[in-house]
């Protein structure tokens, strides 16, 4: 048998955009993004150099939670479009060389799901969900003590019906979580993949990964307690062989959302049978200090290294504050738990950094997961209270701010309405929004567009190998990769003073003009050609 070729590994070293099709453009003029705005931006994804499109769900939703309360995985929501949009997206998106990815939520689905509704009318259905009597003399208590998976949040976990049994949802009531040990649970989600792969998606998302498995005794939470009751159990890993089994029957990959903070248990879901990647959370979460990047790429290629599976890097994602509002904040780092209202900003600053975690992210090995509106610097919004639609901040009581700032749909053309959007959107676009249109950033060589086109088309250069750090100063990161026609290597200055640049024949590509001395500023990185 031979070697893989490129075109099968593409996934290993690919730059993946993240498609929130609500919020990414509006073709019919309702305020709602939908797969005719996505399949007439295909020209400017196509330009910006991606590999693939990742989408959120797209799926039938009375869309409780953004669409990840799925009522149907093989009906698109009305909201974005039919099935037969989404053929032609994929197939005109192959056309251009761009793959699709889908999202699929295993942990559960929406209460209008037929199953649940079935199970609610106390159908068999029931036993493909976690159904139990309440504890307390009359069953008035939750059946556990489990903690809700919106941080900071206090809401229970289980809901209880009006026959008096409770129903376990980890996340909103409106999301029941499936019943993963039975067999019809697992049959359904092997066909729903096959359905996607049969229409040429290339891949899947796993929302909430590492959640699926349960204790079949359900017992309370005890903090510490090996195994979880519902986290990274081992029953998992079972489920992923057999899903491993049909995508190589289509040649298709997985990306898991696993948060873990053990690196081992980690690896375990990235071994050759099992998931092709993993989301890298802790480069995501990292504040801009030399330090802390250095250690988390390090122990980020060493868990990868024993299974062989390349990295992945990503600076956002739909969840998350926006790259440049975190790193224009004291704490750069990004916690749900510390999450507020308020938090001061300084944009600049947070535009300069994350124009230079841009570069430093493209340099390394693996692949790239770019979050929409990132190539435009789009900041965190700051959405009204009364206009926020968010569950986690509702369950948060009012003061998690929620993520909705992150979500706001994008501005593409300055001087039209809504900034090119479409109708009045979704969610309300801040005044000045239409500074960061696509039109404008597309004729100014300076803006954010501009640079990731830049390192998109220069990306390619670097060849499959090793990262080698290079000597540098204390706050400064250098090191080398492999190239094309040579060594490539990549250099930030997180440092409070300029940097000088190591040995180089030519300067490829900078987040920022160097100083009049040819020192490397503060705050900015370049690729160079040693």
């Amino acid at each position: 048998m031979g070697q893989p070729t490129h075109a099968q590994n593409w996934w290993r070293s690919a730059v993946i955009y993240q498609v929130y099709v609500r919020s990414f453009a509006d073709g019919d003029g309702d305020g709602t993004g939908d797969l005719a705005g996505v399949r007439a931006k295909l020209p400017y994804l196509a330009e910006l150099g991606v590999d693939a499109l990742w989408f959120n769900p797209w799926y039938l939703s009375p869309m409780k939670d953004g669409g990840y309360d799925v009522a149907d995985y093989r009906v698109i929501d009305p909201a974005f479009g039919t099935l037969a949009e989404a053929e032609k997206l994929i197939a005109e998106a192959k056309e251009l060389g761009i793959r699709t990815l889908v999202d699929i939520v295993p942990n559960h689905v929406s209460d209008q799901h037929p199953w649940f509704r079935a199970a609610l009318a106390q159908g068999p259905e029931r036993e493909l969900f976690h159904f139990r009597p309440g504890r307390g003399e009359h069953g008035e208590l939750p059946p556990n003590d489990w903690p809700s998976q919106f941080a900071g949040s206090a809401e229970p976990v289980w809901t209880r019906l009006p026959d008096g049994t409770w129903y376990l949802h980890l996340f909103t009531p409106e999301q029941p979580d499936l019943n993963w040990a039975h067999p019809a649970v697992r049959q359904e989600h092997e066909e729903i993949l096959r359905f996607w792969f049969e229409r040429g998606v290339a891949g899947v998302r796993i929302d909430s990964a590492a959640l699926l498995a349960k204790d079949p005794d359900l017992p309370d939470f005890v903090e510490g307690r090996d195994p979880h009751p519902y986290v990274d159990r081992d029953e998992l890993h079972d489920i992923y062989r057999s899903w491993r089994t049909v995508a190589d029957a289509y040649d298709g990959i997985f990306v898991g959302e696993v948060w873990l903070p053990d690196t081992e248990r980690f690896a375990r879901y990235l071994r050759p049978d099992e998931l092709h990647t993993a989301f890298n959370f802790s480069f995501l979460s990292c504040p801009w200090d030399a330090g802390r990047l250095r250690t988390s790429i390090d122990e980020t290629l060493a868990e990868h290294a024993p299974v062989g599976a390349p990295a992945t890097w990503v600076l956002c994602n739909h969840d998350v504050t926006r790259t440049v509002t975190r790193y224009g904040r004291a704490d750069s780092g990004f916690d749900f738990a510390t999450k507020a209202f308020g938090t001061p900003t300084d944009l600049a600053l947070g535009a300069r950094r994350a124009r230079a975690g841009a570069l430093l992210s493209l340099a390394l090995p693996g692949a790239v997961y770019l979050y929409q509106g990132e190539e435009l610097g789009l900041p965190e919004a700051e959405i009204p209270r009364d206009r926020i639609q968010d569950p986690m901040h509702f369950r948060s009581g009012g003061t998690d701010p929620g993520r909705d700032g992150c979500r706001v749909p994008l501005p593409w053309t300055a001087d039209a309405p809504y900034a090119g959007f479409g109708g009045e959107p979704w969610l309300p676009q801040p005044s000045g929004w239409s500074a960061y249109a696509a039109d404008l950033q597309a004729a100014d060589p300076g803006s954010m567009l501009s640079l990731y086109r830049a390192a998109l088309t220069i990306r390619p250069e670097f060849s499959d190998g090793p990262l080698t750090w290079l000597p540098t100063p204390e706050g400064v990161l250098a090191f080398a990769r492999p190239g094309q026609e040579g060594r490539l290597l990549c250099v930030v200055n997180l440092a409070d003073a300029p940097a000088d640049l190591p040995a180089h024949s030519r300067l490829l590509l900078g987040s920022g003009p160097l100083d009049p001395r040819g020192r490397l500023p503060k705050d900015t990185a370049v690729w160079l050609r040693g």
